[in-house]
């Protein structure tokens, strides 16, 4: 695990405000649309901000974290500086919703291979069962303060 505000140190990756959790999800995807869909919905203390891995800033962290930049399969959160990756992360994102959406923390009781192995398929997946958008998510101008990038 990388130091807590590793990226801050990385020249590759540009300034962006970090007082708020973000998170980095597939623009393109339809699934992964959705999801912060979602996630705006529910979020009422708007406690995240959102950003496309296909900007610039999302690209960056991708690399910065050896991700692939160009095959999406997880979600970024990152937190306090930190990067969390795959369920854990998911189940952070979903924990911080409030209740009722926080009892999906019993999920960290599954070992952590078999709940990423579990991500992973609906990741690998997850453009067979929403397909790629034909026109991009807008978020409507409230919603849009919330997107870096």
């Amino acid at each position: 695990m990388r130091e807590a505000y590793s990226y801050r140190a990385d020249a590759g990756v540009p300034e962006f405000a970090d007082d708020k959790p973000l998170i980095v999800f597939d623009g393109e995807c339809v699934f992964c649309s959705a999801w912060v869909q979602f996630v705006l919905r529910r979020d009422k203390a708007e406690r995240y901000r959102f950003l496309a891995a296909q900007s610039p800033l999302g690209e960056a962290l991708y690399r910065h974290y050896g991700l692939d930049g160009r095959d999406y399969e997880t979600n970024i959160l990152i937190e306090d500086g930190r990067a969390h990756f795959k369920s854990r992360g998911t189940i952070r994102m979903i924990e911080a919703l409030g209740f009722p959406w926080s009892l999906i923390g019993v999920l960290r009781l599954l070992p952590r291979g078999l709940a990423d192995r579990l991500y992973e398929f609906v990741a690998r997946n997850r453009l067979r069962i929403a397909g790629r958008r034909a026109t991009c998510f807008v978020p409507s101008p409230d919603q849009r303060r919330r997107f870096l990038g």
